[in-house]
C-alpha cells in the first residue's frame, strides 16, 4: 500500500511538474494577444477620429473587432479583433493621406 501512494504522489507531481509551465505560458500567451487587440483597437479609434472623411467599410471593421473583443475569447479572437481594427486604420489612414 506504500508503494501504490508513493507511486501516485510521483505521477501528481510529474504531471503538476509539466502542467503548471504549460498552463502559465498559455496564460500568457492569451494576455499579450488581447493587450495588442485592445492596443489596435485604440489607434484605429485614433485614426477614426483623425479622419478627414467617412470611409466605408473602415466603421464596421472597428465595429466588428469591439465586438469581438467584448465577447472576449481565446487567442484566435484576439488575433481577429486586431487585426480588423488594424485594417481599420489602414483605410481610414489610406483616405486621409495621413
Amino acid at each position: 500500500m506504500f508503494w501504490l501512494i508513493g507511486a501516485v504522489a510521483i505521477a501528481g507531481a510529474g504531471f503538476a511538474a509539466a502542467y503548471v509551465p504549460r498552463a502559465r505560458a498559455a496564460a500568457h500567451t492569451r494576455a499579450v494577444a488581447w493587450a495588442e487587440a485592445r492596443d489596435a483597437i485604440a489607434v484605429a479609434g485614433v485614426g477614426r477620429d483623425a479622419a478627414r472623411s467617412p470611409v466605408a467599410g473602415a466603421a464596421e471593421l472597428l465595429a466588428r473587432a469591439e465586438a469581438i473583443a467584448a465577447g472576449r475569447g481565446g487567442v484566435a479572437a484576439a488575433r481577429e479583433a486586431a487585426r480588423c481594427a488594424r485594417a481599420a486604420d489602414r483605410m481610414w489612414r489610406e483616405a486621409g493621406g495621413a
